[in-house]
């Protein structure tokens, strides 16, 4: 089982430094201000409507990085530092989560299939992990029970790289909108890409790490005999 840990360790100890380099950067680029004193709560409204979107709400949530966009109820939900935030970090985390409500206003095909495996993957995760485990143990006498579990967590690894081209279209979208709205200058846009572009390898890491575990179940699979 040592690949295993080794692959475990090594995601853990990249995840961390991701973690923390976009915590360094959006601390950083929380202190220098954005065009026009816009808080994030304003330039997440005056995005939406600029792409003709006046059914989203913009509130407020608890916690550091929260931000989310919920397309269930139709709500871009920042963290109080971005929502009361005119930086130039509060305004690329607001403009990129009214990206994914442009791309729900537009039906983006990568957000409607990741919305469609919420509830299959609900389901795998909850007992994929057990799935496994009998399947390891049992691997010589009931080699199905792995093969079940390596689909089950196969779709959660297709749902760890789903998000990949939904956040970078996202910004995109927020750093192209920046820009064309001067709310970013030619100073101040390399920051604002900077702190979306470590956002991004968050997901990056989760799903190499998710992939990279789903190639070690099936290595178990296939050397089973």
């Amino acid at each position: 089982m040592a690949p295993i840990w080794i692959i475990f360790f090594v995601f853990v100890l990249l995840s961390w430094l991701v973690s923390n380099q976009l915590k360094t950067r959006f601390k950083k680029y929380s202190k220098i201000p954005v065009n026009y004193g816009l808080t994030g709560r304003e330039i997440a409204e005056k995005m939406l409507a600029d792409n003709g979107i006046y059914d989203v709400e913009v509130g407020s949530v608890s916690g550091q990085l929260t931000d989310h966009y919920n397309p269930a109820k139709k709500a871009v939900n920042l963290s109080r530092e971005v929502y009361h935030g005119d930086s130039v970090a509060a305004a690329a985390v607001a403009a990129h989560e009214c990206g994914h409500a442009i791309q729900h206003a537009h039906a983006y095909s990568f957000l409607q299939m990741r919305s469609a495996l919420v509830p299959v993957v609900s389901i795998s995760s909850k007992w994929v992990q057990w799935v496994l485990l009998a399947g390891i143990i049992l691997v010589e006498s009931h080699p199905g029970i792995l093969l079940a579990g390596i689909i089950m967590f196969g779709m959660t690894t297709l749902f760890s790289l789903i998000p990949l081209p939904v956040e970078i279209n996202a910004s995109q979208r927020a750093l192209a909108w920046l820009n064309h709205s001067n709310i970013t200058t030619r100073a101040t846009h390399p920051h604002a890409q900077d702190a979306l572009k470590w956002a991004a390898y968050t997901y990056i890491v989760a799903a190499l790490g998710s992939l990279a575990t789903l190639m070690f179940y099936i290595m178990i699979f296939l050397n089973r005999r």
